[in-house]
């Protein structure tokens, strides 16, 4: 007897049914019937797989087509969503934040000004004349404002050396560039969660991409449509009229590139669909078959006549059929992105080394790879390795940033140096990243890294000013040559200069 029931109250050993359009409730092995699943949400992978008797499923997965029985295997927290979630969490304690360099210098710097102004106060107490003279050696003439000796004459002096030496132009020094860039990054489509991330983003030196939706679209596409007999226009054609009834991803592909070409499906009648193996349906009085190249081969349908082009070896392959001889076989596949190569040979240019990491077989992650320029590649990478994969590169010394959009993903861009989601991803993929491309734009990378490097550069020029009118202006002050409105107003001015100095990076962009 069927009952609805709470995931939550599924055990282990219950047998669920999965419904076409439905999701998987929680990891499972299929006790009878055979269908095509969406996995992209846990493996990242767009093309469908199918599955049948024997073979596991997980939670969250998609139904596409077919109607299945499977036995609970793992629930709760064991299931792999709720492992991904752990290993994220794991993760993310692990990580040590980057302390600011202002913090660091100001630490120091304070303490040793307040010893600084102790000791101007007794050496005026001590030698009043000794310091008028230096006073009067460092500048021609000592403002009569300021009184020659005594307390009056120390605490003058120390007060001018402690105002002149507040540390406001240090203190300003980093929050305004940061606040300046995270600025500038916003209206660009980058969202950068912390100045930390700002600041190791420019000492990246390796950057690793997930293959789908990071480097390609993430949805199969129509390549090519190779014929045995016809022409291609009615193999698409007929192939078109037989998959307006399907909402499988492929059959997506194949009726978006007939509606492209503005080609009309001729009426089918007698429908069927073979979950995990195809559909066929009858025009105009003839039966035909769309479907694997496993069903072709049931059918005694013989492929042999076929040259298959090898530079389209990564591409699924869809075969159209009469009940007499295969007709056309269609390529559909993910296609990169149009600004992934671009993007990749900027990134080489600025001596970073791409990496494309995939659950892919090697052939067809080295045939995605080739096409966006990239030679360091990782291939059958399942989920739970890619963290495993960043922390390898991080031992051999390199600062490495992860670049991915899917669940999966997730553990490796808490791994990474610096994590970088796609704004198109999974909520749990934007939550574990450091920085997050807004448009999901790869153009937006190398747009980042320099980010980083005009702020930091901002950073460091105004920390130079700061440290060098304080250079120049300290001395000047614990000899009594500055009065401490006029070491106010220096120390006013030098906070004006570093916070123009950090707006002038908008020039920049």
């Amino acid at each position: 007897m069927e009952r609805e029931v709470p995931v939550h109250r599924i055990k282990s050993g219950d047998i669920f049914i999965v419904k076409p359009g439905a999701k998987v409730p929680t990891d499972g092995v299929i006790t009878s019937g055979t269908s095509s699943l969406d996995e992209s949400i846990a493996t990242g992978e767009s093309m469908p797989v199918t599955r049948s008797v024997g073979d596991s499923v997980l939670g969250a997965t998609i139904n596409l087509d077919g109607y299945f029985q499977a036995k609970a295997s793992k629930v709760g927290s064991e299931t792999f969503l709720a492992q991904v979630i752990k290993l994220v969490s794991e993760a993310q304690h692990s990580k040590v934040p980057i302390q600011l360099l202002a913090d660091k210098i100001t630490a120091i710097f304070v303490p040793i000004i307040m010893m600084l102004a102790l000791a101007v106060f007794s050496l005026w107490m001590i030698f009043p004349s000794f310091m008028q003279g230096v006073g009067l050696a460092l500048y021609a003439f000592v403002p009569l404002t300021l009184p020659t000796s005594g307390i009056a004459a120390a605490l003058m002096a120390a007060i001018a050396a402690l105002v002149i030496a507040c540390p406001c132009a240090l203190g300003l020094a980093t929050p305004t560039a940061l606040m300046v860039g995270s600025g500038i990054g916003a209206n660009k489509g980058i969202l950068i969660r912390s100045g930390e991330a700002l600041q190791r983003m420019k000492d990246v030196d390796t950057i690793v991409f997930d293959k789908t939706g990071t480097l390609t679209h993430g949805k199969p596409e129509l390549l090519k449509i190779q014929t045995l007999k016809g022409d291609e226009d009615s193999a698409l054609r007929i192939a078109h009229a037989l998959e307006l009834a399907s909402e499988h991803p492929l059959a997506n592909a194949i009726n978006n590139a007939a509606v492209k070409q503005s080609l009309d499906a001729p009426a089918r009648e007698n429908f069927s669909s073979s979950p995990g193996r195809g559909i066929s349906a009858e025009i105009d009085g003839i039966k035909y078959l769309l479907g694997s190249a496993n069903w072709m081969r049931e059918m005694a349908l013989d492929a042999s006549g076929l040259n298959s082009d090898p530079a389209l070896n990564y591409a699924g392959k869809i075969y159209l059929a009469n009940e007499q001889d295969i007709l056309a076989v269609f390529y559909v596949a993910d296609t990169i992105k149009d600004e992934a190569k671009d993007m990749v040979q900027t990134l080489i240019n600025k001596g970073i080394t791409p990496y494309m990491m995939s659950g892919d077989n090697p052939d067809t992650a080295r045939a995605i790879a080739d096409l966006c320029g990239i030679k360091e590649v990782m291939a059958n990478v399942l989920p739970a390795d890619k963290a495993g994969k960043v922390a390898e590169l991080q031992k051999q010394g390199k600062v490495v940033a992860m670049i991915g959009d899917g669940i999966n993903d997730a553990p490796a861009l808490k791994q990474a140096d610096i994590g970088i989601a796609m704004g198109m991803g999974t909520d749990i993929a934007i939550e574990a990243a450091d920085i997050t491309l807004l448009r999901g734009d790869l153009k937006l990378i190398p747009l980042a890294l320099k980010l980083s490097v005009e702020t930091f550069r901002k950073i460091r020029q105004n920390l130079f000013w700061a440290f060098f009118y304080n250079l120049i202006a300290i001395p000047l002050a614990a000899f009594g040559v500055l009065h401490p409105v006029i070491a106010e107003i220096a120390m006013a001015i030098s906070s004006i200069t570093v916070v123009s100095n950090a707006n002038l990076l908008k020039t920049k962009f």
